[in-house]
């Protein structure tokens, strides 16, 4: 039997593979044929002398866009996503674009507050109570999305292997 392929879209800093994101290939390998994406290879954006501030500008500017699009050129398929931070985002908004995507789970991805409309999938967002940019509960009323809070956690939650368990079990 061919498992469901699962993409998961990494935060902003991205990287190759990097150690954190190793938990959840390995706890969703079993039920999915996983495939993990460098948003900011998707995004087409130059990390060369650059922090936090400006990968997020680049992002802002265009990257976002590009990265959706290049993630509409390379996935035809039905896929499941799973999205971390700015990852969560591109998800989003190539399945409005388009990307056949069954069920998209995002962690963190604060920009979604700026969206108004709903992908035409299973959604599932994870978000820590002590993220400042999170959308507030108006937003989830008016767009009918389930989500869970982490308690005394921050943006990063993610990051914490412990947490793993809890967003893996959305799949």
């Amino acid at each position: 039997m061919v498992k469901p392929r699962l993409l998961l879209l990494s935060d902003l800093f991205g990287g190759e593979s990097p150690e954190w994101i190793k938990p959840y290939s390995k706890t969703l390998a079993s039920k999915f044929d996983v495939h993990y994406y460098d948003v900011l290879k998707l995004g087409g954006i130059n990390v060369s002398d650059c922090d936090e501030s400006g990968i997020h500008s680049q992002f802002l500017k265009g990257g976002i866009d590009k990265a959706v699009q290049t993630l509409l050129d390379f996935e035809k398929e039905e896929v499941t996503i799973l999205g971390f931070s700015i990852g969560g985002t591109i998800g989003w908004k190539a399945s409005l674009l388009g990307l056949k995507v069954k069920q998209l789970v995002a962690v963190s991805s604060t920009r979604l507050r700026f969206e108004t409309e709903t992908p035409n999938c299973k959604i599932k967002l994870y978000f820590g109570e002590n993220d400042r940019n999170k959308p507030n509960a108006e937003w989830f009323s008016d767009l009918n999305v389930s989500n869970y809070v982490f308690e005394n956690q921050e943006h990063q939650l993610y990051l914490i292997e412990k947490n793993t368990v809890v967003i893996c079990s959305e799949f």
